[in-house]
This record gives C-alpha cells, structure tokens and sequence, in this order.
C-alpha cells in the first residue's frame, strides 16, 4: 500500500471522528471529538509501545538471554540499515511476534516462546525481518494513530446517547435522534473497515519488504504456515485479555472465527504465502514451496529453506 493511500484512509478517519462527534452531539461534539482524536494520538505517540509491551507482559532480553534471537535481529538491522532495536519476549506458548515504537530510533520487536520453540533458525528470521520491515515503514506509528482513530470513533459511539447534542430555543432536539442512533451503529463499523483497509496493506507490504531484507521469501512463508495453525489451537492470553493489541501482530492472535473474521485486521494467510512464493520464484533459486495453511506444523515436517543471510 503506498503513502498517498494511507494518508486518505487516515484522512478519512479522522474524518469519521468528527462527523460522528457532529452527528451525535452537534457543536459541543464536535469540539469533544476533535479534543478527544488530538489527545488520544498526542498519549499514544509517545506512550504506545510501553503500554502494547506491558499488556503483553513482554520482558526485554539482550545478547546474554536471548543470544539467538538476539543475534538474528542484529544481523537483520544491519541488513536494512536500521538502528538495533530492543528485543523483549513475551511467555505465550502461541507463536506470534510483533514490532512497535514510534520510530526506528524508539523501536522494539518482542516475539513469543511458543514461535521461538516451534520455529526453525530461518523461519525466525524470515518473522523477524516482517517485523523489521514495519519499523523502516513507521507502520507502527501509522498503525498506532488508526487505532486511536477508530477508538474514539467507539467512544464517542458509546457516550452519543449521553451527549444529546442540545437543543435550540424551543426545546427541539438540535441533532435528529434518527440520524444519531445511525451514527451511534455505522460510524464505528466503518472506521473498523477503514482500519481493516490500512492494516491488510501494511501486512502484504511488511511481506515483500521484509522478505527482501532476509533475501529469502520462503522463510517467511514457511513461518506464516506455522503461524497460521499456531493462532487457530494455541491460545494468546495477553491478546484475547487486549485485543486491541491483536492488528499489531504479525498473524491474528485472537480465537475468534466466523463473522469475526471477516473484519479481521490481517489478510488472508493463503494470499500472503502465495505472494512470497510468486517471489522467490522471481528472486530465483530453485525454491520449494511454502507449506498451506491447513498444513498442522505440529505434527507435519515443514520443509526449510537453504540456510543462509546475514547471520551466517
């Protein structure tokens, strides 16, 4: 997804905000929405990763606790000409991972020890350069303001029935109680498509960057195999309790199917494999391809791709 796209679906919450602040309060709301956008983005600038790394009792670890994972990401910053960012490790037995901070200088990756247990040398590598490749995009920050967006856009929902928007001189009603109850119903679903629409970009985006980062698009797709059946048997306990946090990781850690699903943050993970494979097939390489989705990593040989990159 390019930056001008983005920038209009941003534009386009924000957009969302102040209508339905309009809508459900007149005036006075939408004075509230415009404060309530400015100061929810203002706190979640400079305070988002402390909050996503605490919700998800993520511990940092260096060169000593974690000398593997730890030495994958230094060897992958280098690659990408990104600063080393902090490296944490979240205890969930699902294998997941995530990237956050405002900034490449201010960045954090945290990775769970179910993906570090499950998942081979290059397969690790291959989620570590994703995660790496949202933070040489600021996908994080951009990521972090829409779901500020899309909050308030709930908020202001959920207190619309207290705001009432006024009324005039003759004691009517300034905003048609029709018109709020609909704002109240359909603001918050789309800014929810919105959002949907900005993250799935990110993701297909974070593939192919991080894919070029590692030099190898089936390490990726290997791992995004694995990750698909992980998150479908093994429970994220700190994302069902924050499943705000859930559009942060690299595969949907939250349990819910059917309708849910269908408003999830992330793309589908065939469409992504089969991206990366198309990929490697025109990086070259003689490459196997990605195991499907379906595919049970737990009990089922996962093929892995040749051993090499910038950690030897």
């Amino acid at each position: 997804m390019n930056y001008f796209k983005t920038a209009l679906l941003l534009a386009a919450l924000t957009g969302f905000v102040l209508v339905a602040g309009y809508l459900l309060g007149g005036q006075s709301g939408l004075v509230i929405a415009l404060v309530a956008a400015l100061g929810m983005n203002l706190f979640a600038y400079w305070n988002s990763d402390k909050m996503v790394l605490r919700m998800s009792n993520a511990q940092e670890v260096g060169p000593n606790e974690a000398p593997e994972l730890y030495g994958i990401v230094q060897g992958l910053a280098d690659r990408a000409g990104l600063p080393m960012p902090r490296v944490y490790v979240i205890d969930e037995e699902q294998p997941n991972a995530f990237a956050t901070g405002r900034n490449p200088e201010n960045a954090a990756v945290a990775a769970t020890t179910g993906l570090l247990r499950y998942l081979s040398r290059e397969e690790i590598a291959g989620v570590m350069a994703h995660e790496l490749s949202h933070v040489r995009h600021r996908d994080t920050l951009i990521m972090t303001i829409a779901a500020t967006l899309s909050g308030a856009i709930g908020m202001l929902a959920s207190f619309g029935g207290l705001m009432g928007g006024g009324r005039d001189s003759e004691g009517r009603p300034l905003v048609n109680p029709i018109v709020a109850i609909a704002a109240m119903i359909l603001a918050p679903l789309a800014a929810a498509l919105v959002q949907m629409a900005i993250s799935r970009g990110r993701e297909y985006e974070a593939d192919r960057m991080g894919a070029e980062i590692s030099g190898q698009p089936l390490w990726l797709a290997s791992a995004l195999a694995k990750l698909h059946a992980g998150t479908q048997q093994i429970p994220n306990r700190a994302a069902e309790a924050n499943p705000a946090t859930a559009h942060m990781y690299i595969a949907n850690p939250l349990s819910a199917g059917g309708m849910a699903s269908l408003f999830s943050t992330h793309p589908p993970m065939e469409e992504r494999i089969a991206r990366l494979e198309a990929m490697a097939g025109q990086m070259g390489g003689g490459y196997r391809s990605a195991p499907r989705p379906n595919t049970n990593p737990w009990t089922t040989a996962v093929p892995q791709a040749p051993r090499r990159g910038p950690w030897g």
